[in-house]
């Protein structure tokens, strides 16, 4: 089934739940289900509206179907030297771009980067009467007014269902480095004020278990001066990995043993 006809199918499905008044619930991959209200609710599944439609490098600009899994997506940016400003949380195998903006939940680079909501140009959706409604566009420039699109984030579908993002993208950086250090919690909570307030090549801080973890990426000539002026340890390639996926994903034991596995 096509672009079209999907959502349009989905658009059918909405009037026929508006007509009998009956709640629905959005499901892509399932792995966001746990934040919606709760009572009982039909699943809608929008599975069927996956892919990139659009994807402009030179422009860093893309449109994309909502239900497209973040691996597949980044996968496909990542061919062209491309990624995402922020880094959605991959809170199960298969989640989609549209339930990372309907939950906002961004990764450990939002604070240098932004969020998804921030790489939001624009969104297609399907209201609760199943009308098709458009607000932005795939341009940097084009709002009048409060930007709409914008309140699709953390909204868990409740305002409408998302079919197509227009999303600002940009280069995937040149170099990527792990320093750890062995700081007590004060001390660490001080060298982090310190150095946000500085210009480097940050994308994460976290301190965890008597460890500050410090991810730098940008340009090698500047990741380079960086790690040697912060100093610690290369923790290596694959540990690095695993530990800011695990915090991207809140899938490190701390995570599980103080948020009650969450």
């Amino acid at each position: 089934m096509g672009g079209r006809e999907a959502t349009e199918a989905l658009a059918e499905a909405v009037r026929e739940a508006a007509a009998r008044r009956e709640p629905l619930a959005l499901r892509g991959a399932g792995t966001r289900l746990a934040g919606l209200p709760p009572g009982p609710r039909r699943l809608l599944e929008v599975t069927a509206l996956r892919g990139v439609e659009d994807h402009d490098p030179r422009e860093l600009v893309a449109t994309v179907r909502a239900g497209t899994p973040l691996e597949a997506l980044e996968a496909a940016l990542a061919r062209e030297g491309q990624g995402l400003p922020s880094e959605p949380a991959r809170p199960g195998p298969g989640a989609t771009l549209g339930g990372a903006l309907a939950a906002a939940d961004d990764g450990p680079a939002r604070p240098w980067r932004g969020s998804l909501q921030d790489a939001v140009l624009g969104v297609e959706l399907v209201d609760g009467h199943g009308e098709r409604l458009a607000f932005g566009g795939r341009v940097l420039k084009n709002v009048a007014g409060y930007d709409l699109s914008r309140l699709m984030a953390g909204a868990y579908g409740t305002l409408g269902v998302v079919t197509r993002v227009h999303l600002r993208l940009l280069p995937r950086p040149e170099a990527d480095r792990t320093r750890v250090l062995e700081l007590p919690l004060e001390e660490a909570l001080a060298r982090m004020r310190r150095w946000q307030g500085r210009p480097l090549p940050l994308a994460g801080l976290a301190w965890a278990e008597g460890r500050l973890w410090v991810r730098l990426q940008g340009l090698e000539a500047g990741v380079t001066a960086a790690s040697a002026e912060l100093g610690g340890e290369d923790p290596g390639e694959a540990e690095a990995t695993a530990f800011w996926t695990g915090l991207r994903d809140r899938r490190l034991p701390f995570f599980r043993e103080r948020a009650g596995g969450r």
